[in-house]
This record gives structure tokens, C-alpha cells and sequence, in this order.
């Protein structure tokens, strides 16, 4: 068949996808298993009881009674602790808060880390039912307004970072992987010699990505919006053109990183090069505003930064084009300079 070479190397680029299980797994399942146990793991919706320790032998009195008194209150659990446990348990994150009994004439302590956040919301509904036992009482009585703000949960927020990072790893990984095992098998240099120009070639390795595109961003975005309620408020019409521009940048980044590597030990090295980054600074896991301000402008720049900050304008926020125009034009501008570099800078051997 006289067919184009770009559409006999998107071919052939498929076939690889399909007779890979490995592959099929970590585009499609991995993604899916990640937010399901992330999910059950930071699921809301059900109270969690504070873990509350209490210094001193299990004969104690005064151990037991501040158990007691603690354990009286819905909202948390004591225990009365060994002394040699209770350092190793506030680490773990085995306990939240350990009370230490006062002494004759004193006052309770405690003990607890205040960098984690449930250790100092622990302390002070501690020391809330505490007093309250002693006969403090309330200057007045607050009235509470419960809202609850659609996509604040974290499993809300953590989807659009875990679909960024997988659209953006799977094209760094897939093709950047693909060139440099041809490249050490001597598949690309036999390629030079057929009537394919360069651009057939690294064009082919991008089409081939896009094909598993719209299965692999469905299957995530329905299943946590099916099994966890994550929620899509904006247009599904623009959330498919940031996930389509997202791989794109993504393929042409790993077509740029792959471009010269003459082994695949250096091409894995380039790759954990250009992903590490992405990884810490942008937001997939926690978010990105926690880095100073000093490299903000860097953590910014990064083009899945921009992915994952659009994604989640739209399905959390319901954004339109104009309030993630900026992500977009950051990823566009990957896009356009790491393919011309790659098409450029790319060696056949």
C-alpha cells in the first residue's frame, strides 16, 4: 500500500501501545488505583476521632479519670500510654496529642508536634473538654453555619493533579522510552535510509500518543467523579482541550529529551531529569502556593503547573477560556519551542 509514512509510523507506534500489557497498565489501571486508595485513605464525609494519649501506668488514677473524661467526648479516643511508647506513637502519627497528668499543685501538659495540623486541632479541643470538666464556662454560645463548598474536598482537588500528572508522564515516558530503545537497537538508523522526512518521524511518535488520549483522561475522570463525586463544573469542551495541549506538550518535551540520547540508560537519566521537577513543584500532591515566593516565578513556569492549575479551574472551579488563557499559552509555548528544538537537534544513531 502506498500509504504516508507518517500514517504507517503512527501504526506502528499503536501496535507497540497494544502488545505491551505493561503499558496498558500504567496509562490505564495505574492512574485509577492511585485515586482509589488516595481516596479511601483522605475520604470524607465520615468523622474521625482525634487519637489522644494519656501519660502514666494503667493503674494511675489520675491516667484512668483523664481517660475517661476524654474518651466521654464523641470526638476522640484516649488511651492511657507507657512512657516508653508515647515518643514513638506522637511520631508515627500512633497519637495526636499525649497528656501528661499534673502533678500536685500543677497543671496538665501537652505534649505535641505543631507543625502537623491534627496535633494542634488536638490540643485545643483537648484542652476544651478539659476545662470544661474543671467548670470553665462560655462567655456565650456561637451558633454554627455549616456550608460545604462543591471540589473542597481533597479528593476533589487531588484528581485533576493525578490526571495532569498521568497525561503529561505517560507522554514523557511512552515516547521517550519508545526512541531510545529504537535507537539502541538500531531501528532508527535503518529508518534514515527510507523516503521519511524527520518531521514523519516525531510527528508519527506524538499521533500515536493521542490515540489512547481521550480513553485514558475518561476512564479516571469517570470513575472518580462516579465512586468519589469529583465533580466537572466547567465546559467538558475546553477540559478536553487542555488534556489534548497538555499531552501534546508533554510528547513534544520527551521528543526534545529523547532527540540526542545515544543509549537508553541516558535517555531514563533525561527523562527522571525533566519529571522530577514536575513532580515536586507542581502540585500534584499537595499545592504548589507552599514553596517560597523566590522560585515561584520557576514553579510557575512549568509546564505541568499549568496543566494541572487549568484542569482543576475547570472541573473545580468552572473557569472559562479566558481565566486559564495564561496555562494555556505556557503549555503552547512548551509545545512550539521543545518539537522545533527536537526537530532541529534530532540524530538518527
Amino acid at each position: 500500500m502506498n500509504t504516508s509514512p507518517f500514517v504507517q509510523l503512527t501504526l506502528v507506534k499503536l501496535r507497540e501501545y497494544t502488545r505491551e500489557p505493561e503499558a496498558l497498565f500504567w496509562v490505564f489501571l495505574f492512574p485509577v488505583l492511585m485515586t482509589c486508595a488516595l481516596g479511601i485513605a483522605f475520604r470524607d464525609g465520615e468523622t474521625r476521632e482525634i487519637r489522644v494519649g494519656v501519660l502514666g501506668p494503667s493503674t494511675s488514677l489520675g491516667a484512668s479519670s483523664l481517660v475517661a473524661t476524654l474518651d466521654a467526648d464523641p470526638r476522640m479516643s484516649a488511651v492511657v500510654v507507657a512512657r516508653d511508647r508515647a515518643d514513638a506513637l506522637l511520631r508515627d502519627g500512633g497519637l495526636a496529642l499525649l497528656v501528661v497528668p499534673a502533678r500536685p499543685g500543677g497543671a496538665v501538659t501537652y505534649r505535641f508536634d505543631r507543625t502537623r495540623p491534627e496535633s494542634s486541632v488536638a490540643r485545643f479541643t483537648v484542652d476544651e473538654v478539659l476545662q470544661r470538666s474543671s467548670g470553665r464556662s462560655d462567655a456565650f454560645l456561637p451558633a454554627d453555619d455549616l456550608v460545604h463548598v462543591p471540589g473542597s474536598r481533597y479528593i476533589d482537588w487531588l484528581v485533576p493533579g493525578l490526571l495532569g500528572m498521568n497525561v503529561m508522564m505517560t507522554s514523557l515516558w511512552g515516547i521517550a522510552f519508545s526512541i531510545g530503545m529504537a535507537r539502541a537497537k538500531k531501528l532508527i538508523k535503518r529508518l534514515s535510509a527510507t523516503p521519511m522526512e524527520r518531521s514523519h518521524f516525531l510527528a508519527a511518535q506524538i499521533s500515536g500518543r493521542l490515540i489512547f488520549l481521550p480513553v485514558e483522561a475518561a476512564v479516571l475522570i469517570v470513575f472518580a467523579n462516579v465512586v468519589f463525586g469529583v465533580p466537572v463544573e466547567g465546559s467538558w469542551l475546553l477540559l478536553t482541550v487542555i488534556i489534548l495541549l497538555g499531552a501534546v506538550c508533554g510528547a513534544a518535551l520527551s521528543l526534545f529529551v529523547a532527540s540526542r540520547a545515544r543509549s537508553f540508560e541516558a535517555t531514563s537519566g533525561l527523562i527522571n531529569f525533566a519529571i522530577v521537577p514536575m513532580w515536586i513543584f507542581s502540585g500534584v500532591f499537595f499545592s504548589s502556593a507552599n514553596f517560597p515566593g523566590t522560585i515561584q516565578p520557576f514553579v510557575q513556569a512549568l509546564p505541568l503547573t499549568a496543566l494541572n492549575d487549568a484542569l482543576r479551574g475547570v472541573m473545580l472551579a468552572g473557569s472559562g477560556v479566558r481565566d486559564v488563557g495564561h496555562e494555556l499559552a505556557i503549555m503552547a509555548g512548551w509545545t512550539v519551542a521543545c518539537f522545533g528544538a527536537a526537530l532541529k537537534i534530532f540524530r538518527w544513531q
